[in-house]
């Protein structure tokens, strides 16, 4: 069993695809290494691995961790509350009908704070997700389930969602890649809504290659979601070995003393590997990128206002007036976002990408933050003009750090971001990084 949970998603697929393993054992292995879960990680498991039959398809057999915000026909839904507790949606969301049709098969449901309002996956009405470097400590958030199900040997991959940070927050926590692609790149049909003009779906994976593997599963335009456009040309496995000709802009806004030193040290010395590679290192300015987090808790609370309010059971029949506040608050925000935009847009025309830490800090302590709600907000400082912007970032583990006030070394990631629909290239950067950081860390006692 060790062996096989040892495997990435490549490696198992090659195995499934030239016979030397069959799909059969290769989920069966998953499966009883899920039904473990001590973190939390997952709401719902499959019972019977031997009721899913497997197709043939480049995901053939591979078991797929879903974040519980994604509708399945016929299993819980819940998005992490109580409101939906015992939801069984009659429909199947486009994201995991695309992972279905590339063979692979539902593991079981993860974890999430609810509704995917929360950094730290503490806001579940089903308890925390632990972090499996330090069950003392939170996996980040919303997609916290997903990514502790990868990183705690719980899953081989697993897909969550990214409105401001999701996906990017809880892969750095968690020592593991997650990427959220450009917006409209992969379908959110059936993907319950939280802030529609920012939410995306994207994979969370132990390396870059399999996070290829799946966003080329899950891309592509749906007739039943018209913001979803795909990505031309689809996407191919990485294969990039070095760095030469590239240009990495480090934002001139981004004050070395907003996160931890632990963290600097980790970013520091991946700028010094970026040019080893052959890459070049260039200031770049985004002026309007401090204002990001501001804007974001306008924009992001104000949709979530809107598409949640059908839960309530009260939204119908006559509506006062409007108050007057979407001048004030709502429709300066969007004006940030644009501004936000066009940053990006000018930074672009010099360099390739614009690289950040993908958090402040390492993971946290569990209840740490919980009463003090800014400083909860400013974990997703680094990632929030990316989801404004709709642009795809990847973060990528970079090597370990103390936490501010010691303890054991926790995940850094390093987050790397490029022009919209440039996936396939920021995939093949990412990777050649990748390779040359080396990063093999795994929490204590998980395989591979």
């Amino acid at each position: 069993m060790a062996d096989l949970i040892g495997l990435t998603v490549a490696q198992a697929a090659a195995k499934i695809a030239s016979g030397e393993i069959s799909a059969e054992e290769y989920f069966a292995a998953w499966h009883r290494a899920a039904k473990g879960d001590e973190l939390n990680a997952y709401l719902w498991q499959v019972e019977n691995p031997a009721d899913y039959a497997v197709e043939d398809g480049p995901l053939s057999g591979i078991p797929v961790a879903i974040k519980d915000i994604f509708c399945t026909a016929g299993a819980p839904t819940t998005a992490g509350s109580r409101i939906l507790e015992g939801y069984r949606p009659p429909y199947t969301a486009t994201a995991v009908q695309r992972l279905d049709a590339a063979g692979a098969r539902v593991l079981g449901k993860t974890n999430m704070d609810e509704f995917a309002m929360g950094s730290s996956n503490e806001n579940s009405a089903y308890g925390p997700v632990l972090n499996p470097w330090d069950r003392g400590r939170v996996p980040g958030g919303s997609s916290g389930g997903s990514a502790a199900a990868v990183a705690g040997g719980l899953a081989p991959c697993a897909i969550g969602t990214d409105t401001g940070g999701s996906i990017r927050q809880p892969a750095s926590l968690c020592g593991i890649v997650g990427l959220k692609p450009t917006y409209g790149a992969i379908s959110r049909y059936g993907m319950i809504a939280f802030a529609s003009s920012l939410d995306q779906c994207g994979p969370l994976t132990r390396d870059v290659t399999d996070a290829a593997l799946m966003l080329a599963a899950l891309q592509g335009h749906d007739p039943c979601d018209s913001t979803s456009v795909g990505i031309e040309g689809g996407i191919e496995a990485p294969r990039r070995e070095d760095l030469k000709g590239l240009r990495f802009g480090v934002p001139r806004e981004l004050a070395r003393d907003a996160f931890d030193a632990g963290v600097r040290e980790v970013f520091e010395a991946t700028l010094a590997r970026i040019e080893a590679l052959g890459g070049e290192i260039a200031e770049v300015g985004l002026p309007s990128a401090e204002h990001g987090i501001s804007a974001y808790y306008v924009l992001a609370p104000a949709e979530a206002s809107s598409n949640l309010a059908r839960y309530d059971g009260v939204r119908y029949g006559m509506r006062s007036a409007p108050s007057g506040y979407y001048d004030a608050y709502y429709g300066q925000a969007q004006k940030v976002r644009t501004k936000i935009a066009e940053d990006f847009a000018a930074a672009f025309g010099a360099i390739d990408f614009v690289v950040t830490p993908t958090s402040p800090s390492v993971a946290f302590g569990l209840g740490e933050k919980t009463d003090d709600p800014l400083s909860m907000y400013l974990n997703d400082f680094f990632t929030v003009p990316m989801s404004l912007a709709g642009i795809p970032a990847i973060s990528i583990p970079a090597g370990l750090a103390e936490p501010e006030g010691g303890g054991p070394r926790l995940p850094v990631g390093f987050q790397i971001a490029a022009p919209a629909f440039a996936e396939q290239k920021l995939l093949e950067a990412a990777y050649a990084l990748e390779q040359g950081i080396g990063f093999e860390a795994r929490p204590e006692g998980i395989d591979g």
